[in-house]
C-alpha cells in the first residue's frame, strides 16, 4: 500500500456514506436532530436521491443550514478518495458490506481518516483485519466495524462488567454470559442481503465455512485460540438466569468481536476469558415451548438460505427487498433488554458475580441501531480522550465507555 497522504484540514466532521438507504435515513435523521455544531456531509451514488433527502432533513436544521452532497461510488477509487479527504470520520450504512465496503475502507486507510459502519459480516472484517490492520495503524486510521445492535451491547456492556468487576474485586470476570431478554423489532432487506450474501459466499469458498467456526476468528495472527467452543443451537435449561435458552442469531457475530476487544485490550479480560450469547425464556413449560420453536426456526431459516433454490425463495418471497424495513410506528414500539452476568475469583479467592443490564426502547436494529452507529460517528470526531491509535478496531476497544457515556446521555441503558 502507498504511503499515507499528508494531513489536511478537513471540510467536515462526518460524511455519511449511504445516506439515502434505509438505515442511512434513520442515521441522517437522527444526526440532524442530535448533531449539533457537527458540520457534516451526506454522500451517495445518486444525487437525485440525495437532494430529496436534503429537502427532507432541511426543517431540522438549525439556522436554514443547507446540508452539503457528496457524490461518489462504492467501486471508484477516485471518489471515494476525493470524498474520504474532505472529512475527519466516514460513518457507513451500504451493505452487503463484502460487495459495496472494502475500497471505502481502503481509501479511509491511506488517508488516515477514521471510520465507522454496522456490519455483521465477520468474513468481511476478517478480511479487512487482514488486509489493513497494520496500513491502518501507520496511517492513524481508526476503523470501527461492527457498531450497531451488533455488536455495542454485547462489547460495551461486557467492557462495562468488567471495568466494575476489576473495581469491585480486584480482577476481571472469567465468565461473561450475554442473554437476551426481552426484543422486538424487524428487519430491513438490507440486512437481508447481507445475509444471504454471506450464504453465497460460504457456497462459492467452502474453506470460508471452517474459518467461520473458529470463535477466534477475529483475533490477531497467532492469537486465534482459547477456552471458548462454538457457538450454542440447542435448548438449555441454566440456573444462573434461571431460564430456558436458544441460540441467538447475532451470537456468531458478537461473540467474535468480544473476544477481539479482549486481545486488542492486552487481555484485560484475562487469557482465560469465556464468553457466549443465548435468548433466555422463563423457567415454565411454555419457556420450553418458545426456546425449542426458536431454535427450530433459526435451523431452518440455516438451511434454506445454505441452498440457491430455497435462498432465492427466501428472497424473492418472505424477506423485505432492498430499501423496505420496519415502519416509523413499528420502529416506535420496540425495545430490547440484555442481560449480562460475569462470573469469577476475587485477589481473596472467594467467588465473584455482577449482572449488567443494556436496554433500549426502540427496534434494535434500526431505531437503537441509527443512535448508535450516529453517537459512535461524533463520538470518533469530537471525543479527545479516546486512544489515538489507528488500526482494525472493535467498539470497546477503540471508544469504550467515552461511548457509553455518550449512548447513556443519548437514552441507553447501561447499568451494573
Amino acid at each position: 500500500m502507498s504511503s499515507p497522504s499528508p494531513p489536511s484540514q478537513p471540510s467536515f466532521d462526518i460524511v455519511l456514506w449511504g445516506a439515502t438507504g434505509f438505515t442511512g435515513k434513520l442515521v441522517a435523521e437522527y444526526l440532524a436532530k442530535h448533531g449539533g455544531d457537527t458540520r457534516w456531509a451526506i454522500a451517495g451514488r445518486n444525487r437525485n436521491k440525495l437532494e430529496q433527502l436534503r429537502d427532507a432533513l432541511a426543517p431540522a436544521l438549525a439556522n436554514d443550514h443547507q446540508l452539503p452532497i457528496i457524490v461518489g461510488d462504492s467501486h471508484d477509487a477516485a471518489s471515494l478518495d476525493a470524498m474520504v479527504k474532505q472529512c475527519k470520520v466516514v460513518v457507513s450504512t451500504v451493505g452487503p458490506f463484502a460487495k459495496y465496503g472494502s475500497e471505502l475502507v481502503a481509501a479511509c486507510v491511506r488517508h488516515g481518516r477514521d471510520y465507522c459502519d454496522i456490519t455483521g459480516e465477520v468474513h468481511w472484517v476478517r478480511s479487512m483485519i487482514d488486509q489493513h490492520h497494520q496500513a491502518a495503524k501507520t496511517s492513524g486510521a481508526r476503523i470501527v466495524h461492527c457498531c450497531g445492535f451488533d455488536s455495542i451491547p454485547s462489547d460495551l456492556g461486557t467492557l462495562l462488567l468488567q471495568q466494575e468487576g476489576i473495581k469491585r474485586y480486584g480482577s476481571p470476570f472469567n465468565q461473561v454470559n450475554f442473554y437476551v431478554i426481552k426484543a422486538r423489532g424487524g428487519f430491513s432487506g438490507g440486512t437481508a442481503a447481507s445475509m444471504l450474501n454471506l450464504f453465497e459466499q460460504l457456497e462459492r469458498t467452502p474453506s470460508l465455512r471452517r474459518s467461520l467456526a473458529n470463535p477466534y476468528v477475529l483475533n490477531p495472527k497467532g492469537e486465534r485460540h482459547g477456552l471458548d467452543t462454538r457457538d450454542q443451537m440447542g435448548v438449555r435449561y441454566d440456573s444462573d438466569v434461571p431460564g430456558f435458552t436458544a441460540p441467538f442469531v447475532m451470537a456468531a457475530v458478537n461473540t467474535r468481536v468480544v473476544r477481539r476487544s479482549n486481545a486488542l485490550l492486552n487481555y484485560r479480560y484475562g487469557h482465560d476469558f469465556r464468553y457466549r450469547e443465548t435468548m433466555c425464556f422463563k423457567p415454565s413449560a411454555k419457556g420450553l415451548a418458545s426456546a425449542a420453536a426458536i431454535t427450530t426456526a433459526l435451523v431452518a431459516f440455516m438451511a434454506a438460505a445454505a441452498l440457491p433454490i430455497t435462498r432465492k425463495q427466501l428472497q424473492q418471497r418472505l424477506l423485505p427487498a432492498p430499501g423496505e424495513g420496519p415502519t416509523q410506528q413499528q420502529r416506535d414500539k420496540g425495545m430490547f433488554e440484555v442481560l449480562l452476568i460475569g462470573k469469577g475469583t476475587g485477589d481473596d479467592g472467594a467467588p465473584t458475580q455482577l449482572r449488567a443490564k443494556v436496554a433500549g426502547n426502540k427496534d434494535p436494529g434500526y431505531g437503537e441501531t441509527c443512535k448508535m452507529l450516529a453517537e459512535s460517528a461524533l463520538c470518533l470526531a469530537h471525543d479527545r480522550e479516546l486512544p489515538t491509535d489507528g488500526g482494525i478496531l472493535t467498539p470497546a476497544s477503540c471508544m469504550g465507555l467515552v461511548l457509553v457515556e455518550r449512548l447513556r446521555r443519548a437514552g441507553i441503558t447501561f447499568s451494573v
